[in-house]
């Protein structure tokens, strides 16, 4: 029993390590490259990336050399890869606004933890190589310690947001993880040594087909598609969550725990699962999905929603993983398999991170991939013929007549229900051609993309960067602009021309924000700085001789607020300021001699919060961009997150005068007047003016938890 308890324990190590690291490093590199989504996405491509890399450097190692000289070169290169511990940012880098951020951020994680992660990745493959080289019972079938790799990194996933986040800060994780490290070298020489000694050629394999059979093409083909589908899900669904919720190291493993735990359920002899079993909860998960992606449940999804998202997607990764397995090759193509098998996830991640953010104006990535996971369930006999295709076109021309009735017949342009519409005829024509599957697909694809051309979005612009999705629309009396989940500014249709038009929405002369601004603070203030400039709804409240300056890291919210055929805040009211562009606290702390009266904390984009900008270190990099009796103010309306929490501890900490205001909004009187919540802090209670005995600004008192810095933070703890 020692082998393969040894061997267990090692790719246990191995893949504890491999998937540990992942949300360690990309939480040491959110203060440099901000908290977006797409960071996420970005730094799950580069790791995929080095996944293919790693699993085809096992397949060649395995391929051409022996096994003594396989264990000494991988040897070799973990040592190399110590030089790279412990893991930090490499000294000397920095952000470059000017620079595709998708580009840094891929380079920053290669020169930060490329080498290491690039040995970790090979070992998955290369150890069970070894095992079928060694003497070790069930040698014949490696395929069992590729449940215990994803076991154990279904166990670092889990363990790092439930137990080292709250717990540890990201330094002391790093220092236990460099341990792990170290120690898996010693697990990686006993494991080799047994390889060794059990001799130099594999052991037939079982599998499902003949063990030196050549692949065909046709084979890679299906599975790289069979790949493809649950890594491109996943990451649709991480950042459909990120951007409702925020992007936190929970929010990204939840998804790729459960993606792991599917490769845990259906790689193993046992039958957890059977692609019999999971037929119809597969085609209920791709219903689910696609009602959520399409919209039709609303452009926010509330926690059912993402109870719904994440369900089905782990479904839609059980499904496809166990027909991954039942196809698997024998022990001649095992490493090619991997290979195969990562380069269909690591084309997932490029398509999500890389090609969806240039070919789509939205996020539209998540049903384009729901769409794709269709043709899995397509049986031979499903495949479409020149008969059963002309059949699927007609009706589905047919199936388009509601729409066309409702759009311009009836005049609907209720968007919600045209969706539904649209769903209802495809579900009808699939239905009626459901003896012939090819047909009836055809026609439902045809009436869904129809609809999605068709039916007008109601959009003014609608466009997407690395930060988001940003769209302007405008109803009968208001135009307003959205980033990602959240209206970001609003302006009346009334109010566009050469007049200064009146602050809605959060930004209300009624509203914390305007109190300040036009109170004896802002009528005294010659410098204001402001960070997140959303349609520069609060550049109309700059008076005559005042300096302002924004801080932007998206240039795209730039270019929406500076044209006057969106928007008019800026144009008219202060177009002549400059906008910073990269992340704010960055760009802050290199303004050494800039000092303010006024400094905006207005970031917190849809219901995301950029921890980043709300830790002790970054309010200490805003005090240093402040005059003695200058005025912090952080807007921090959320759906979800009681950000004033972290604030008020590092305000009690820094001595600083903390005051908030839950503003309840005016809507019965003014539909532009809503709810908003402000915190304001200062150096003394007398630069507070008038305002310090404004009983709308009530003390806010530390509850005495633990201070948010750069190495700790604990979202979950300030859930409301």
């Amino acid at each position: 029993m020692f082998v393969p308890v040894v061997f267990t324990a090692t790719i246990f190590l191995s893949a504890s390590l491999l998937f540990f690291v992942q949300p360690l490093f990309a939480k040491i590199v959110l203060p440099q490259i901000g908290g977006a989504p797409a960071v996420w996405t970005t730094a799950m491509l580069f790791f995929q990336s080095v996944l293919i890399g790693g699993y085809l450097y096992s397949h060649l190692s395995t391929r051409y050399l022996g096994t003594r000289a396989q264990v000494g070169l991988h040897l070799a290169l973990w040592a190399l890869a110590l030089w790279f511990l412990p893991l930090s940012i490499p000294e000397g880098w920095t952000y470059d606004a000017d620079t595709s951020v998708a580009w840094q951020t891929l380079v920053l994680f290669g020169v930060g933890v490329g080498v290491p992660f690039g040995v970790l990745s090979a070992n998955a493959p290369l150890i069970q190589a070894w095992y079928a080289r060694s003497d070790g019972p069930s040698a014949d079938d490696p395929y069992f310690l590729y449940g215990a790799s994803n076991l154990g990194s279904l166990a670092a996933l889990l363990a790092f947001p439930l137990v080292a986040e709250p717990l540890f800060g990201a330094t002391r994780i790093g220092q236990g993880w460099a341990i792990g490290f170290l120690a898996l070298g010693g697990f990686l020489l006993v494991s080799g040594l047994c390889a060794a000694r059990g001799g130099s050629a594999a052991r037939p394999v079982l599998a499902a087909g003949s063990d030196h059979a050549p692949v065909q093409l046709k084979q890679i083909v299906h599975w790289l598609l069979l790949a493809f589908v649950p890594s491109s899900m996943m990451l649709a669904v991480t950042t459909k969550i990120s951007t409702d919720l925020g992007a936190i190291p929970l929010i990204w493993v939840v998804p790729l725990a459960l993606y792991l735990l599917s490769f845990v359920l259906t790689f193993s002899r046992r039958n957890y699962t059977t692609t019999g079993g999971l037929r119809w909860a597969y085609l209920v998960a791709l219903g689910c999905l696609g009602t959520i992606f399409s919209g039709i449940t609303g452009a926010h999804t509330n926690f059912y929603g993402i109870a719904g998202l994440v369900i089905s997607f782990f479904v839609v990764a059980l499904y496809a993983h166990r027909r991954l397995y039942e196809n698997r090759p024998g022990s001649a193509h095992l490493t090619l398999f991997y290979v195969v098998m990562s380069l269909g996830g690591a084309l997932g991640g490029l398509f999500n991170s890389i090609i969806a953010p240039v070919a789509f104006d939205s996020l539209a990535e998540g049903g384009v991939t729901t769409l794709v996971a269709t043709t899995l369930i397509l049986t031979a006999a499903m495949r479409p013929t020149w008969k059963s295709a002309k059949v699927g076109i007609l009706v589905g021309l047919l199936g388009i007549v509601p729409l066309m009735i409702a759009l311009w017949v009836l005049g609907i342009d209720n968007r919600p229900l045209l969706k539904v519409v649209v769903m209802a005829s495809a579900a009808i024509v699939a239905l009626a051609l459901r003896r012939t599957m090819s047909s009836a697909a055809i026609a439902a694809l045809i009436v869904a993309i129809t609809g999605s051309y068709v039916i007008p979005d109601g959009s003014l612009y609608q466009g997407r960067s690395f930060f988001g999705a940003h769209r302007v629309s405008q109803d009968t009396i208001l135009r307003q602009y959205t980033n990602g989940t959240t209206i970001h500014g609003v302006q009346r249709l009334s109010q566009f021309g050469d007049m200064r038009p009146d602050p809605l929405f959060y930004y209300h002369k009624n509203g914390p924000m305007a109190q300040v601004l036009t109170s004896d603070i802002g009528d005294t203030a010659k410098k204001v700085g402001v960070v997140g400039l959303g349609v520069g709804s609060l550049a109309c409240y700059r008076q005559p001789g005042q300096e302002w300056q924004f801080y932007e890291i998206d240039r795209v919210v730039d270019d929406i607020a500076r044209n006057p055929a969106y928007f008019t805040f800026m144009s008219n009211c202060a177009g002549d300021t400059p906008t910073n562009f990269g992340d704010a606290r960055m760009v802050l702390a290199r303004q050494d001699g800039l000092q303010y009266d006024i400094l905006v904390i207005d970031a917190y984009g849809s219901d995301a919060v950029p921890i980043h900008l709300t830790t002790h270190e970054a309010m200490q990099v805003y005090l240093d961009r402040l005059s003695p009796d200058g005025v912090l103010l952080y807007h921090i309306s959320n759906r979800y997150y009681a950000i004033q929490r972290p604030l008020a501890r590092s305000a009690e900490t820094l001595g600083l005068v903390a005051r908030i205001q839950h503003y309840p909004g005016g809507s019965g009187k003014d539909p532009g007047d809503i709810p908003s919540r402000v915190v304001m802090l200062s150096r003394s209670e007398a630069a507070l003016g008038v305002i310090a005995d404004d009983p709308r600004w009530v003390p806010l008192p530390s509850d005495g938890g633990r201070i948010w810095t750069d190495d700790y933070a604990n979202l979950l703890s300030v859930l409301e």
